[in-house]
């Protein structure tokens, strides 16, 4: 007899995709897309599908036993043991670091692996006892933007509701890259709004090629690309003066640095001509529009200044507070949805020492008297982060002991003292909240783990027992805490409703942030002038600046995520490294002639911080001056042992101690 059972995929991505599992007697699973959820519309994107299908069912590839290490660290030498064992051996060695070195020497690395609400937090209430020191999670993707949208107005995860463009007539994606991080937001949504879209971003992503305009700029221009606008929407009367003086504080200081705008200059540094920042500067203020800014957005050496400038469009122009108005950066405001994400992240019950930057994990490593041990859960650093080649020689401390918890034999996993298998998104119940959408969504365990793999829930209940902890908190089971998680939503009243209905919309009707006008700032308005930013050392508004043009042959290297690719989630998967094919370089035409290498030529990619070997691809799709390599690949699995962030030296951006990733310079040379 055949089952069906509806989930929804917790990937790190805008789509949060429904799913049906359908199974059948003497038959493999089928994982497929949902043709009832609203997004996915009963497809999946490539690399789900194909991942879901095969390796994350398959037991000779999945991680099915707590391991130990056997052989020096990076060999891949481990032998299984049970789960007391494991447990029993990590918990007496913390025992023992804390009593020598304090609980402070012990790091907890995590991020986005999944983003179900009970894997993504429940772990936290372990390490809230424990009272570890946090490797701050958003540091290595997208805190620059938090800080600079908070500074203005006083929230970053408040943003419009999708369904509200039926209401736009422009929608502004700056920096966004749905084509590869939403692509069925991108098929669908996009489209059926029926709005003026308008791309700016360095490359002609698929997004950008179908758009109705594409600014393509240079890289590291946004700021004074976004004045530019700010300019030619002042210049000729298009600001809502009466929004302005009733909502925004700081217009008359922002105001004189955008009449001290020279739009030819602008034009010539950007490299986007004058005509087209007029005919986006009137189609943005005419509105009713929305402004996408994306992620990668702020992911350069100005990201914060970028995003205060970014921000100021709407102030001034009234496009927020309305139907088809509105910026989005993440919609992460669980309150909205009537959902207690706090509560599943529980209160610390031991003060926590100062969390560090990823861009300072490697150094941190290096540096026995402040890390003993390293828990690595939901995310790869030996493949995602910054100073790959130190990190990892870090990691080869014979005297710091390295737990992991994964589906996979990552990287990270291989260079562990203990490796512990984690159950799968397909094996346990959790929330799901998109990021875009203002749904909630059921994930549902529609399979058996393999083995004696475990949900991230259950291995740190098991490892608190371990510990001898006797709090309450760290062993409330994962239906009571979905149950009371719920408990203030109005649109179900239970998991076992929700995960019979899959998605639900929150919200009855779209909702609109700020329609009252009012701002979770100091001033109760929107700050384009802000005192806090001055006490923190920032200047008083965003700034026209632009950086400079890479020098003495040297590239600006992006690395952004491509549509087989969502940070290494997906980098073991067969069909997709079939399809990625080998580690390749994207050069304009014009760099490839001054290098002499051509279309499948082989380079060496370099810089202070590391080398890459890649394969030339030449296209116009990228601006001069541009390098670009795909991220998301898997470091042990390519030829060089590396990937892209070998050439990440951890440079971090304005505010947040955020990576600059996009930010980075490097030289390609021919290697025949």
């Amino acid at each position: 007899m055949k089952t069906r059972v509806r989930t929804t995929c917790p990937r790190d991505c805008y789509d949060s995709c429904g799913i049906v599992v359908i199974r059948r007697p003497g038959m493999d699973p089928q994982v497929r897309g949902d043709p009832d959820h609203p997004v996915s519309r009963g497809t999946l994107c490539g690399k789900c599908s194909v991942a879901y299908n095969r390796e994350w069912l398959d037991p000779a590839v999945r991680l099915t036993s707590p391991l130990r290490r056997t052989g020096p660290k990076g060999s891949g030498q481990f032998e299984p043991v049970s789960w007391d064992v494991a447990l029993g051996e990590i918990a007496a060695r913390l025992q023992a670091i804390v009593a020598s070195a304090g609980a402070q020497t012990i790091l907890n690395a995590h991020y986005t692996g999944t983003i179900s609400l009970l894997a993504g937090l429940f772990p936290m209430r372990f390490f809230g006892r424990l009272g570890v020191t946090e490797v701050a999670p958003d540091t290595i993707c997208n805190m620059a933007g938090h800080v600079a949208l908070q500074y203005t107005y006083g929230t970053s995860t408040d943003g419009f509701d999708p369904r509200t463009a039926a209401d736009a007539r422009c929608i502004v994606v700056w920096g966004a890259n749905p084509s590869a991080s939403a692509p069925h937001a991108d098929e669908h949504w996009l489209p059926e709004s029926g709005a003026t879209v308008v791309v700016v971003d360095p490359v002609r992503t698929d997004t950008a090629a179908r758009a109705d305009v594409h600014l393509m700029l240079r890289p590291g221009s946004d700021a004074l690309l976004a004045f530019a606008l700010l300019k030619i929407i002042v210049a000729e009367g298009l600001q809502d003066d009466a929004f302005i003086a009733a909502n925004v504080h700081g217009y008359a200081e922002l105001r004189a640095l955008i009449d001290a705008v020279d739009l030819k200059d602008a034009a010539v540094r950007t490299g986007v001509d004058e005509a087209a920042m007029r005919q986006v500067a009137r189609l943005y203020a005419a509105g009713p529009s929305l402004l996408w800014l994306g992620q990668g957005l702020q992911r350069q050496p100005s990201g914060g200044n970028v995003m205060r400038a970014c921000a100021a469009l709407p102030a001034l122009t009234g496009n927020i507070g309305r139907p088809g108005t509105g910026i989005l950066y993440l919609n992460g405001n669980a309150a909205v949805r009537g959902i207690d994400d706090a509560y599943a992240l529980g209160a610390p019950a031991t003060a926590a020492p100062p969390a560090i930057s990823h861009m300072d994990f490697a150094e941190c490593l290096a540096d026995a008297g402040r890390s003993q041990a390293l828990f690595i859960w939901n995310m790869n650093p030996a493949g995602s982060s910054p100073e790959q080649g130190r990190l990892r020689q870090a990691m080869r401390r014979e005297d710091l002991l390295t737990v992991t918890a994964d589906l996979f034999m990552t990287d990270s996993a291989r260079l562990s003292d203990y490796v512990l298998p984690a159950a799968s998104f397909l094996e346990f119940d959790d929330l799901v909240l998109s990021y875009f959408n203002y749904t909630i969504s059921a994930q549902v365990g529609a399979l058996p783990a393999p083995g004696l793999a475990l949900p991230n829930s259950e291995i740190f209940r098991r490892l608190a027992r371990a510990m001898g902890y006797d709090e309450a908190g760290l062993y409330e089971s994962d239906a009571d805490i979905l149950d009371r998680a719920l408990a203030g939503c109005t649109a179900v009243s239970s998991f076992a409703e929700l995960a019979g209905r899959g998605t639900v919309d929150a919200l009855r009707d779209p909702w609109i942030p700020f329609a009252d006008q009012s701002y979770p700032t100091p001033s109760g308005k929107i700050e384009l002038a802000s005192a806090r930013a001055v006490a923190d050392g920032q200047p008083l508004t965003a700034r026209p600046d632009c950086d400079d043009a890479p020098r003495d042959g040297r590239l600006r290297l992006l690395s952004p995520a491509s549509q087989w690719t969502s940070n290494t989630s997906f980098g073991n998967v067969g069909r997709v490294r079939a399809r990625l094919g080998e580690p390749g370089v994207l050069l304009h035409p014009a760099d490839a002639a001054a290098r002499g290498v051509a279309d499948g030529d082989a380079v060496r990619v370099h810089n202070k911080t590391g080398s890459l070997a890649a394969q030339v691809s030449v296209s116009d799709a990228v601006q001069p001056g541009v390098a670009l390599i795909y991220k998301g690949r898997w470091p042990g699995l390519d030829r060089s042992g590396a990937n892209v962030n070998v050439l990440n030296p951890g440079a971090r951006t304005d505010m947040g101690e955020s990576s600059a990733v996009h930010g980075v310079e490097v030289l390609v040379e021919s290697v025949r």
